[in-house]
């Protein structure tokens, strides 16, 4: 037996046990934030099983159904996220800038000049790539023959820009266009790192002619 709200008491449905009253629904940016969070997270677990095939075995590794079961995500959701293998590139690159740029934070370049902190911030980003170099080869490659649009390249600029005191927006095109080559002279090298004809210290000596003399009149 159930009680109302006036105290008559009323009979259960024949054949049903007393069952408590539903429960009201959660307010909708609660329920939005939870699948927002679960997005996120399902997003970042097919990132990390590309990255992870990546680094075995490159980019031929980086199969979509290989990737949806280390991620454990159905094939369509999977293409929901990332509807090509290249975006899926792009993706786990954009993971390894989100690392760089979160060291930068905790640890800010110190050189005194604008030059000395764009050469820190190269060094460092390769000594992250080449903690897997099969995974910055891949991914390097992938780039240089992406047909879809990547904001690699941008988004490094981006970041030697900020250590040299300016923004994107701050910047003037000239100023843009300097950081973005001292960017693209450096993924060059990387490459050619990672064919076995330089090395670290002599990718180290490169960028730092290069930063010297076209981030020259950036200012301290």
């Amino acid at each position: 037996m159930r009680t109302s709200h006036g105290g008559t008491a009323t009979a259960a449905p024949a054949g049903r046990p007393d069952v408590p009253p539903a429960q009201p629904a959660p307010p909708a940016h609660v329920a939005s934030g939870v699948r927002t969070r679960s997005q996120h997270q399902r997003r970042k677990r097919i990132i990390q099983a590309a990255a992870a095939l990546a680094s075995r075995g490159g980019v031929e590794a980086m199969q979509m159904r290989t990737v949806a079961e280390r991620a454990g995500v159905a094939l369509g959701t999977l293409y929901r996220y990332f509807p090509s293998k290249m975006d899926l590139v792009v993706a786990v690159v954009g993971e390894e800038i989100d690392l760089l740029e979160s060291s930068i934070e905790r640890r800010p370049p110190r050189a005194a000049t604008p030059a000395g902190r764009a050469v820190d911030v190269l060094m460092r980003a390769t000594r992250g790539l080449m903690r897997e170099p099969e995974l910055a080869d891949a991914l390097i490659r992938s780039l240089i023959m992406a047909e879809v649009e990547t904001p690699f390249g941008d988004r490094m600029a981006g970041l030697l820009l900020r250590v040299s005191g300016l923004t994107v927006e701050s910047a003037d095109e000239v100023q843009f266009t300097l950081a973005s080559s001292v960017s693209g002279v450096w993924v060059q090298e990387l490459l050619e790192m990672l064919r076995g004809r330089r090395t670290y210290e002599q990718i180290q000596q490169r960028i730092e002619i290069v930063a010297e003399r076209l981030l020259a009149d950036f200012g301290s």
